[in-house]
Order: structure tokens, then sequence, then C-alpha cells
């Protein structure tokens, strides 16, 4: 909104041209995000207090976990809300990238609400049934992939994404199938930090790391002098995802505040599924679908060592009779519970393995 209705003004006053540089706006942005989360977060707290929506514990985890039980959830409602209201005011409205990404964050965070409101307010055990979950996430993402390809938002070819490590290299899909590859990035994405969200603070300060990443990468792809030396793919406009992911980076953050250990109030899937959508369409729209996979590498350690925990007990099962595990527990934070690391070792761990994983995605900038 400033954006539109601010430099304009340059003429009166040269400090209002500032607000034409991607750079004051992310800044803008950031701190707008984390100050909405501040001031906002005591009001939600209470008000999800009031409304009694505590958290619901495994019985079957660590045993410190069960002292958690009725720490209020939903407290992705936060985030969204701070992170939605920051891009408002400090992006530019018009840009596709930025319309895109708001709408993948209210719409996962829409599903991750009604799955939360009917485990935690209506007292359903399985809330959201996991395949009405996943036809909302896949056909998010099938909506998406048939925009891009019949209403493309920039002169790359929509079927083509980078490849990391390599500047001369593509990959390029046959159109129904990148249709199909992308509403398998969104659901992957916003599950993947669904399984990741289980430690006081450990899911937000993983995507607050990831989307600092992808705003610095979608700064260098929207400009021309820096995507030509470096060998992305110049994608014109791009470069207004850095101020919805410092947006996005900054309700992360704020939200922090209250959920480091301990936790005042959980995320619940309204913030975890909402993070990895937007996480994944940025890395959609940016054509950097596999850089993901680096970015978010514990993400990605994280569901796989639910897919090989449960692909593995199933073969047991049907091969001894028994069914046997890799892993103490998965997702993998809480098999290094179960072997006796405190929450918080964990959770600082994971995050400097976040950090690890983001200085590798910048590598490939280098190694191309």
């Amino acid at each position: 909104m400033l954006y539109h209705l601010l430099p304009p003004l340059a003429d009166v006053h040269i400090i209002f041209n500032l607000f034409t540089y991607l750079t004051f706006r992310s800044a803008g942005a950031v701190v707008t995000a984390l100050l909405i989360a501040f001031v906002a977060g005591p009001y939600t707290i209470r008000w999800l207090s009031h409304l009694r929506v505590g958290q619901v514990v495994r019985t079957d985890g660590p045993e410190t976990h069960l002292k958690k039980s009725g720490t209020p959830t939903m407290g992705g409602t936060l985030i969204v809300l701070a992170a939605a209201t920051s891009s408002l005011l400090w992006a530019e409205l018009t840009n596709w990238y930025v319309v895109l990404t708001l709408l993948a964050l209210l719409w996962m965070g829409a599903i991750g609400f009604m799955d939360d409101y009917l485990k935690v307010v209506q007292g359903r055990s399985r809330g959201l049934v996991a395949r009405y979950k996943m036809v909302g996430q896949l056909s998010f993402g099938i909506g998406l992939g048939l925009f891009l390809v019949l209403s493309p938002i920039h002169p790359v070819p929509a079927t083509w994404t980078m490849v990391p490590f390599f500047d001369e290299w593509v990959a390029v899909f046959w159109a129904p199938a990148y249709v199909v590859f992308v509403s398998l990035v969104v659901s992957g994405s916003s599950n993947a930090v669904n399984l990741t969200d289980g430690l006081d603070g450990l899911a937000a300060g993983l995507c607050a790391i990831a989307l600092v990443t992808f705003g610095v990468f979608a700064y260098l792809i929207g400009r021309v002098d820096t995507s030509a030396y470096l060998g992305l793919l110049y994608l014109p406009g791009a470069g207004e995802l850095a101020v919805v992911a410092a947006a996005l980076a900054g309700g992360a953050v704020g939200f922090l505040w209250y959920n480091a250990p301990p936790a005042e109030v959980f995320m619940g899937d309204t913030g975890s599924l909402a993070l990895g959508g937007g996480l994944a369409v940025m890395a959609i729209l940016l054509k950097a679908e596999f850089l993901l996979l680096i970015v978010g590498g514990v993400f990605v350690l994280e569901a796989l060592s639910v897919m090989l925990q449960v692909s593995w007990f199933k073969y047991t099962s049907r091969r001894f009779g028994q069914g046997r595990r890799i892993f103490l527990m998965a997702p993998i934070h809480h098999h290094f519970e179960k072997l006796g690391w405190p929450e918080t070792r964990v959770v600082i761990r994971f995050w400097i393995l976040g950090i690890l994983f983001a200085m590798l995605a910048f590598s490939t900038l280098k190694i191309r």
C-alpha cells in the first residue's frame, strides 16, 4: 500500500522516494511484522485461552511433553495476521508474485485452522481427515500450476525450473507433468513443516531461516544485473517476494517470542501449513523448487524419517508378524529426545543444521 501511495510524493520531499527501494521496504516489512506479533501476541494468547483451545499431547511421546497439555494452540493465526498485514502495507499489491504467495498463505492457513478447530474446539481426535486435508493442498497446487502454465507471469517458460549448481542447465517439464509437480511441491512442503512442528520454537526458527534465504534469492533473481552475473534465471518483478519473505520471517520470529521454550502458545496446523505453503509457492515462483530441498533440508529429513518409519513398520509387520522401528520415535526430533537430549538442545542443534543448509544453498550461487 505504501509503495502505491507515497512515492508520488517524492516531489514534496525526497524521503518518499525510499518507498520504491526493495531493501527499505523489506526492512520495513520485517519490523512491522515483528511489532504486530509482539503487540498482538498477548491478546491472541488470552483469546485462545478463553476459547480453551489447548494442545492435546500424545501419550506415547516423551514424558517431558505431558506438562504441555492444555497450552493454547492455533497460534499460527498470529503469524498469518502479522505477515499478511505487513505484506499488504509494504509490498507492491499489483505484483503477481505477491498476490499468489499471500493467497497460498491464506489458503493453507485456512486448511490448518479447520484442522485445529475440529481437533481442539470440537474434540474430534482426527481433526480434518488426512485425505480431505490433502485434497485441499493438492487442489491449490493444481490450480497454481494451471494458472502459471496458462497465464505466465514472466518471460521464462512456466515449465522451466533451475537446477542448483548448474548455470546452463534447466529442468524442462511437460506441461501436465509440471502441474502435478507443482501440486506435489506445495503439499510436500506444507506437510514437512507440519511434521517438524513438534518442539517449542523448532518450526518457527527453521522457517525464519528458510524465509530469509529465499528473500535473498528473490532479490537476486529479480535484478537483471545480479541474475546475469550469478547465472540465475532473470524474473522481472520477482524481487517483490523479498518483501513478503521478510514479512513472513518477521511474523515467525515475532511468534517465536511467545513460542520459545517453555512455549506460551503453539502454532498448530494453522501456522505450520501456512508457512510451508508460503515457502513452497515462493520456490515455485522463483523457479527454485529443487533449491527448496536444500534450503529446507531439515524439513526434508523430518519428513523422510516419518516415511521410513511407517514403511519399515508396515513391511516388518507383514514379513515378521510384528512391526519394527528404525527410530525410537518419528519425526526424528523425537528420536533424539528419546535418547535423552533436552528439548532445547534438539531445537538449537536443528536450527544450526538449518543455517548450514542455508549456507549450502548460498554456495550454489558460486558453484555454478
